[in-house]
């Protein structure tokens, strides 16, 4: 029998069932698959070669009966169980996984990796037995959206650690990246029909000390980077092969300073503005007019050409509408469309780039506040203030991602510690992460189908390297793994807590900067913050 240990999955899966014995990992061992699941296979030796000393051949559609196997195959007829299902079952002559599609295959060997002894996750080989509990699993995810956003624009973060963050989402069965790549602090990819997005608008001369409500100064330190289109295409290829779609973000028509920066035609007024060098909400937004959106198409145009995903981004929150209301330009406008006030031309100025992107086959998603002067069609809303936007989106029809900022808002203090390092407020511990239900008891059954699931977001103003970002991420973002996987039934914080104390092991390996499990006892020793950025 395999060591307890052993069966601590994250997220837990729908239905595990102890058997006797165990099946043992050995140089004779093959992984045997269809072509379905052939990309999976190499993906599997590949990933269990460094701590075995040895990579497992990988057999295509040519099966021994004798010899110990781990065989995957995708059987579409599984999947009345559940969309990318999977079932996995293990005996003492070989490990069988099956997918109701070719991710649900995937998802089974991120179990089977969970199954083995936490050192399979070394990046050297490891002198043991590798065996594997006898055990039967029954599998699949409870919401379709899996998703952690992840704020580029703030903080410049390197491609490699995007591609290392990939590899933990697809660990923890999530499936969605949405890249936040423009803001009024940088813009973050290669434009090629505007270079100067990227020459200008992704360097700030210096960044704020301290909190932005009490700043201290600044740092005198230019900041900046962005992503070739190449890059990009990398991190796509990367995150696809994992099961992963990366959604694009580019916000509009606020959080435009540093487009403007580059381009400052594309403003209300004209002027020359500096990239942001501060946190916080700026007034520039994108002037309504022919030149701007025909920008905003071209800039599109890029993306798409880049990113595959059905959705596209197009943020639509925090747009100071103090430059629309003062400029008699955009007031003619506004009469001009016959529109009621600025909220219907924010409405109006999203619904062109809505349509532009459905008439290439996308799908529009945006912060809730494009629920303001009138819901684009088609559109998806990302409820983060809050989950009221989501509840009025869904009961009209629309589809929603759950991600208010009471539960997974990853940029907030994680405890009340005041050694723990700057954050931008509020109080987010792991225990409310995971107490998190994305679906609202308000919502009839038919609405209820439109929440697609839950996201954590990770906004960068406060977490300047790698090292602080996996801090604030980990392990909360595991917690909301398991909320938008593992059914509603199933969940249990005691469970989990013990879980993750085994999984910290596999972290630890994965070179992870993790906040450690054993500092929840400490929580209630620290008095409340006095204020929130304190």
């Amino acid at each position: 029998m395999g060591h307890p240990d052993q069966l601590a999955i994250v997220p837990q899966p729908a239905s595990i069932t102890r058997g006797e014995g165990y099946f043992q990992i050995s140089q004779d061992t093959v992984i045997t698959t269809a072509h379905q699941a052939t990309a999976t296979g190499a993906f599997l030796a590949e990933t269990l070669a460094p701590a075995l000393g040895f990579s497992l051949p990988v057999l295509i559609d040519d099966i021994h009966p004798d010899q110990p196997a781990i065989t995957l195959e995708v059987n579409p007829a599984l999947a009345s169980s559940g969309s990318d299902g999977y079932t996995l079952k293990v005996t003492p002559q070989g490990v069988s996984i099956r997918g109701s599609s070719p991710a649900g295959v995937f998802y089974g060997t991120q179990t089977l990796r969970q199954l083995l002894p936490v050192e399979i996750f070394s990046s050297t080989p490891v002198n043991r037995e590798w065996t594997v509990p006898a055990v039967t699993i029954e599998d699949s995810p409870r919401f379709p959206w899996r998703g952690l956003m992840l704020d580029t624009a703030r903080h410049f973060f390197p491609k490699e650690e995007i591609l290392k963050f990939i590899d933990l989402l697809a660990l923890h069965k999530m499936n969605r990246l949405h890249l936040h790549l423009t803001d009024d602090q940088g813009w973050r990819i290669e434009v090629k029909k505007y270079p100067k997005l990227t020459e200008v608008g992704a360097y700030r001369k210096e960044t704020v000390v301290g909190h932005a409500r009490e700043p201290q100064g600044y740092d005198g330190t230019p900041h900046g980077g962005f992503y070739t289109q190449n890059d990009l295409r990398e991190i796509v290829a990367y995150a696809a092969a994992r099961f992963i779609t990366v959604v694009p973000e580019v916000d509009i028509p606020g959080h435009a300073r540093a487009a403007i920066a580059a381009y400052p035609e594309l403003g209300v007024t004209g002027e020359q503005v500096d990239v942001a060098t501060t946190w916080g909400i700026f007034p520039y937004l994108y002037q309504p007019t022919g030149k701007a959106i025909q920008f905003l198409q071209d800039v599109f145009t890029e993306v798409m050409d880049i990113f595959p995903s059905r959705y596209i981004h197009v943020g639509g929150d925090e747009a100071i509408k103090e430059q629309w209301r003062a400029s008699t330009e955009v007031q003619a406008r506004i009469k001009e469309l016959g529109l009621k006030d600025e909220d219907e031309l924010q409405s109006w100025f999203l619904r062109q780039i809505g349509t532009f992107l459905a008439q290439h086959g996308r799908s529009m998603v945006g912060w809730d506040e494009i629920l303001e002067g009138g819901l684009p069609p088609d559109a998806t809303v990302m409820s983060w203030r809050g989950i009221a936007g989501g509840i009025s989106a869904a009961q009209a029809g629309h589809d929603v991602v759950m991600t208010p900022t009471t539960h997974v808002y990853l940029d907030y203090y994680q405890s009340n510690d005041t050694t723990e390092p700057l954050a931008i407020g509020g109080y987010l511990p792991l225990d409310k992460v995971y107490s998190f239900e994305p679906i609202p008891d308000v919502l009839t059954a038919d609405q209820a189908r439109h929440i697609l699931g839950a996201q954590a977001n990770v906004w960068s103003e406060y977490i300047p390297t790698t090292e602080h970002l996996e801090y604030m991420t980990f392990p909360r973002a595991i917690a909301l793994a398991e909320v938008a996987w593992t059914p509603q039934a199933q969940r249990d914080f005691a469970s989990f807590r013990q879980r993750l104390a085994t999984h910290e092991a596999r972290l630890q390996s994965l070179k992870i900067n993790f906040r450690p499990v054993a500092k929840l006892d400490q929580e209630q020793t620290f008095p409340p913050r006095s204020k929130p950025g304190s």
